[in-house]
């Protein structure tokens, strides 16, 4: 084995014991991570933080903001708390909760929707005596649903649609997965 690669395996070694000890903040333990490797020279120091240019860590960056910002607008859980007094069978609620899940993954972060709904998910279940989950297993495929409908949805549809501009010259559209 190279020095580097005995130094990329360390520093990988090191990042999945910090995460799992998890006294660290993940954002703070990956940026400790890139400065090791540039420490080491794995990485070149020009080349060190060129990856946050890139249109698709942007993308994923503003979806994240805009899946935060929607969540501490609490706007999905009160429009939902409004309704649900109305809704008392339990298929009813599954079928309010998955429909939201569906169409909240599809414009912000398929794991940011799922995550601001199952609160009202442990709500809705606890308020009809049933297993929470009844609730969150359709929720969560709900959720992979709705990331797959637009460009957006999730991460690994942006890598798609810049595979197929390289390959073909044309990217999908912002609603191209959806069929």
């Amino acid at each position: 084995m190279t020095q580097d690669q005995t130094f990329a395996f360390a520093i990988l070694s090191g990042l999945m014991f910090l995460f799992i000890w998890g006294r660290l903040r993940y954002d703070l333990v990956a940026v400790l991570a890139l400065l090791a490797a540039v420490f080491t020279g794995i990485v070149p120091e020009k080349a060190a933080f060129s990856g946050f240019g890139d249109d698709i860590v942007i993308i994923v960056a503003s979806a994240l903001v805009v899946s935060a910002a929607v969540e501490r607008s609490g706007i999905i859980g009160a429009t939902l708390h409004r309704f649900s007094p109305k809704i008392t069978s339990v298929q009813g609620q599954i079928v309010v909760l998955v429909t939201t899940v569906t169409v909240l993954s599809a414009f912000v972060k398929n794991i940011g929707a799922l995550a601001m709904m199952i609160p009202v998910a442990f709500q809705m279940a606890r308020r009809s005596n049933g297993s929470p989950s009844w609730f969150l297993m359709p929720m969560a495929f709900g959720s992979l649903l709705g990331g797959l409908i637009t460009l957006v949805g999730t991460s690994p549809n942006i890598i798609v649609s810049r595979m197929r501009e390289e390959l073909t010259g044309q990217p999908f559209g912002m609603f191209g997965l959806a069929p």
